[in-house]
């Protein structure tokens, strides 16, 4: 045989692959925004003073003289112009009668005028047994030394005035708001149209309700009740709306299948199964409204607000201070006792105490004991009138001035150092830069940051913005307030990144700093200003402080919340790969959380924002003042009308553009 040979197979030569093509480097936007801002910087150097559109202190524009007009239109036609003689007069007669009312119920006698329905005693005893029906009998002592307090502070009168305001704020926001939650919560298409407006309502900052509804209501407690229940409603229908969306749909099913219509898987299946979160709800709404009583006492609204303004007004550091712990005391008493109503069935099932069988008698005598409170308290005058002279709260009062004057004696060194180098250091030159660049310039700046931070609609939200602060006349005072407000939002992120960074990684930390977080968003703004005032003097450096502070533990939640929802897996990774506790935080969860620094930094600026008018009491200036001033000076009314809208323009540009950079970072 004869061997085949095979011939052997030809090979092509092979091609080397080609090379990938250079994609070109993408560029970010951190190095845009930088661009932007070396550009202004240059740009500011060579037109530094032109085009700032200042405007002089008792200046006038044509628009400030046509919101004057028509409220002196306004003022003359109010009992002649139908729309008022049958609509906004009746809502105000409705509102003062339904205030009227609960005051009158739990008024303190005075010469020539009867005994309350409810005098001290009986507040005190309701107070303290519908705490103990609601809640438990911890609350109930809360809520009964919560209200003695107020009377032994000599401001009985001045916090039933509160109460009374909040109390019917409250009925009437909860009428409205409770159906809308309900109707937003069963229809997507409602949810859709009421989000925006709620959106509105919750970035407007609290004082600017005050002036367009002192146009329509006049000056007195049907405006400032009319104010604190818009401002108090949009959390109860946000609230509402997602307890009801967040019922199993696996239960409203098996509702239907049993033959339950509509009405009854609402009334039976969806509202009973809301109802902790409802009464969540109802906490968050009495809390806002009690913030906004406080404030609304610059439109003559009676209470505890109007002390503390004549105060700050007067520079009267203790009575300010005692004041502003009354309206603490009863918000952390409304706020306990809400929040116990809220898991009140949840606490009753997981309990196992025996004497729970009694509960129900025990209530039964308890509501017995009150009703002969109220009694007393409508029969006798020792009953009706707290007793005393109010000598806790001259303590206190004097207590607040030894220790103002003791901080101003010891302490000014080092608090006016502080207050010089952060002035000098910071405020003043990104003051300067705003108020003394061109406006087409900061606006342009300002349109350039919106669309690369937040996309193109952020852009043009931008757009219409800062046309309009154009348009109000009060460019210069906007400005002045942008710097004071991005310095503070600064300030609060400082804080915000490092206390959220270690309550997000320390379990033991949140337990211990939450608490002082809670009880720092019950107080109203005002209580913030008493302490920095005496620290620090009636200066903008003042507001700033009580804006950080007020806008800071917000921040710290959300920041801690998204560090606490980095991956474990992920942090566990970096530490076997031989990262430090620096390496991890810096370079794996503020990265990975950077959705939540976004959020936190939207939620600040709209706190800092809402204490512009608040800071205007003590010294800040600009749109602040200029509200403050529109409401006590006549001649002024539009300017400050005008700088409210000023400031919800900032508010809306600056929420767009915060909220859509957040998305974007959650993307």
């Amino acid at each position: 045989m004869t061997a085949v040979m095979e011939k052997p197979e030809q090979t092509e030569p092979v091609e080397k692959p080609a090379a990938p093509a250079r994609t070109p480097r993408k560029v970010g936007r951190s190095m845009v925004v930088a661009a932007i801002l070396v550009g202004w910087l240059l740009l500011f150097a060579l037109l530094r003073g032109k085009q700032t559109l200042a405007l002089a202190a008792a200046d006038l524009t044509d628009l400030h003289r046509w919101f004057n007009d028509v409220n002196d239109s306004i003022g003359a036609n109010r009992n002649s112009n139908p729309l008022f003689l049958y609509f906004f007069n009746e809502i105000r007669l409705v509102i003062d009668s339904v205030v009227t009312f609960v005051q009158e119920l739990i008024s303190q006698p005075s010469a020539g005028r009867p005994l309350p329905q409810i005098g001290w005693l009986g507040v005190v005893g309701i107070a303290g047994y519908v705490s103990w029906a609601v809640g438990n009998w911890r609350v109930a002592l809360l809520a009964v030394a919560g209200f003695t307090f107020l009377g032994l502070q000599g401001l009985w009168q001045e916090s039933m005035d509160t109460l009374a305001l909040t109390v019917s704020a409250v009925l009437v926001a909860l009428l409205f708001a409770i159906p809308l939650g309900v109707w937003a919560g069963l229809s997507d298409r409602f949810n859709r149209i009421v989000t925006p407006f709620l959106d509105f309502m919750q970035t407007m900052p609290t004082f600017v309700y005050l002036a367009p509804l002192t146009l329509f209501f006049l000056i007195g407690p049907a405006s400032a009740t009319i104010a604190t229940l818009i401002y108090a409603a949009p959390p109860t229908i946000r609230i509402t709306a997602h307890a009801i969306r967040s019922v199993p749909r696996t239960t409203v099913e098996a509702a239907e299948s049993l033959g339950a219509t509509r009405r009854q898987s609402l009334t039976k299946v969806l509202l009973p199964m809301s109802r902790r979160t409802l009464v969540m709800g109802v906490n968050q709404t009495i809390m806002a409204a009690l913030a906004m009583v406080t404030i609304a006492a610059l439109i003559d609204a009676p209470g505890l607000g109007k002390t503390v303004i004549q105060a700050l007004q007067s520079l009267d550091v203790g009575t300010a201070f005692n004041a502003g712990l009354a309206i603490v005391v009863m918000a952390i008493v409304l706020d306990r006792v809400t929040t116990a109503a809220s898991g009140r069935e949840e606490a009753a099932r997981r309990s196992k105490n025996r004497f729970l069988a009694w509960r129900r008698p025990l209530l039964g005598a308890g509501a017995a004991v009150t009703a002969v409170l109220v009694y007393l308290s409508h029969t006798y005058v020792w009953a009706a009138e707290f007793p005393g002279e109010g000598d806790t709260g001259s303590a206190v009062a004097r207590g607040a001035d030894s220790v103002t004057t003791w901080a101003q004696d010891n302490l000014s060194g080092l608090t006016n150092a502080f207050r010089d180098a952060l002035t000098n250091g910071l405020l003043n030159p990104f003051q300067t830069l705003l108020t003394d660049s061109p406006w087409w310039l900061v606006g342009a700046v300002l349109v350039a940051l919106g669309t690369v931070l937040g996309g193109r609609r952020a852009g043009l939200t931008t757009v219409v913005c800062v046309g309009l602060l154009v348009g109000t006349g009060l460019w210069s005072d906007s400005m002045t307030t942008m710097a004071s407000t991005l310095v503070a939002t600064v300030l609060v992120m400082l804080l915000g990144i490092a206390f959220g960074v270690w309550m997000g990684r320390s379990a033991l930390v949140d337990r211990l700093l939450r608490p002082t977080l809670d009880a720092a968003q019950v107080m109203p703004p005002f209580v913030y200003l008493v302490p920095f005032l005496a620290l620090f003097g009636a200066t903008r450096f003042t507001a700033i402080v009580a804006a950080v502070v007020y806008a800071a533990p917000v921040a710290i939640k959300i920041v801690a919340d998204g560090i606490r929802n980095v991956p474990a897996t992920t942090v566990e990774a970096a530490t076997s790969a031989g990262c430090n506790t620096w390496q991890i935080i810096t370079k794996v969860q503020l990265p990975m959380a950077r959705g939540a620094l976004t959020l936190a930094t939207n939620q600040g600026l709209i706190y800092v924002l809402s204490m512009v008018v608040v800071g205007g009491l003590v010294g800040a200036g600009a749109l602040g003042y200029d509200v403050v001033a529109g409401f006590s000076q006549g001649q002024l009314y539009g300017k400050g009308l005008a700088a409210g809208l000023a400031i919800v323009l900032l508010g809306v540009m600056f929420d767009r553009i915060t909220q859509a950079a957040a998305r974007r970072a959650g993307a």
